[in-house]
């Protein structure tokens, strides 16, 4: 005789989802940066935001209201950061405190930190590569604080292909021992130039050969004329989170740029399980919050058909 318990096991474990969805803040940048960036230009809004992002920023929510306008306000449990939103706040525990606290009084999980603005880790200058590892490993801490389990690098660099690759994975080794000991992971996106090659990417991540090091494969981000279907299958084996890009729908709700089905199909084939994070596009903070639900609601849809 089966146990009433094993029975509602089972039947849990056989209704588990293909994958969880989770947002990523940059879908809501409008709403948080307000018109910031316009009205101070460039570099005076990327100092503000190095000296007071809080004050800095002029939307119509905060970085501490993140965790709870995802759950309120679209019905999701976990949530990825971006560095530029509290760019100043890295080493301030308080500061980091009171956000782990605003996420677990809503039940909101924190995945990753997405990190902008610190530095060509794949830099030539040698100098100018040990100050870019140096300005990430704040951050290696702060994610570890937050119970994150990544933190999300650009492998920006110059010199020839193979140079950068071997700069870049030199400055990944080395954030990846430091992140061993608080389990953290150091991963890249295809976020332009040579991290949209996903060839250049996995060459890059077997120069590395560290456990801690792996890939965001974003829907987006590949240039006209990149077969973006067999790109993101060459990163899958290496994704520890997956990021999907959308801006565009049809009346049907399918995103015009992106074959959904099909990449989720190239994600479940490849054995990931983990959290897809909603990085939508709008020109407006109205558009930001059509285009979040619209890649939620066709996330769960082809989730189920699946």
């Amino acid at each position: 005789m089966v146990s009433g318990f094993y029975q509602l096991s089972c039947a849990s474990q056989s209704h588990s989802p293909l994958f969880k969805i989770s947002l990523a803040q940059w879908s809501l940048n409008k709403t948080l940066f307000g018109d910031a960036r316009e009205k101070l230009g460039y570099e005076k809004f990327v100092e503000g935001l190095r000296t007071d992002s809080a004050a800095t920023m002029t939307g119509t929510i905060s970085n501490l209201d993140f965790p709870a306008v995802a759950r309120n306000t679209y019905g999701i449990e976990a949530v990825e950061y971006v560095n530029q939103f509290f760019l100043d706040k890295a080493e301030d525990r308080k500061y980091l405190a009171q956000l782990n606290n605003r996420a677990a009084q809503e039940g909101v999980k924190n995945l990753l930190i997405m990190i902008d603005l610190e530095g060509h880790l794949g830099a030539s200058d040698p100098d100018e590569r040990r100050q870019a590892v140096q300005n990430h490993l704040k951050w290696i801490d702060a994610a570890a604080f937050l119970g994150c389990h990544s933190i999300r690098v650009n492998a920006y660099g110059d010199g020839s292909p193979e140079e950068q690759k071997k700069q870049v994975a030199e400055s990944l080794f080395q954030l990846a021992e430091y992140g061993d000991a608080n389990n953290t992971n150091v991963i890249i996106e295809n976020h332009g130039g040579l991290s949209s090659d996903a060839q250049w990417v996995t060459a890059v991540i077997k120069e590395v050969n560290h456990k801690r090091v792996g890939t965001l494969p974003d829907f987006g981000n590949f240039p006209e004329g990149v077969d973006k279907y067999e790109s993101i299958k060459q990163m899958m084996p290496y994704a520890k989170g997956v990021s999907a890009k959308a801006g565009s729908f049809d009346d049907q709700g399918n995103e015009t740029r992106i074959d959904y089905d099909k990449m989720l199909k190239i994600v479940i084939d490849a054995g990931y399980r983990g959290y897809i994070g909603i990085e939508s596009g709008g020109a407006t903070p109205d558009k930001e919050k059509e285009h979040i639900i619209k890649t939620k609601a066709l996330l769960e849809r082809l989730r189920e058909a699946h």
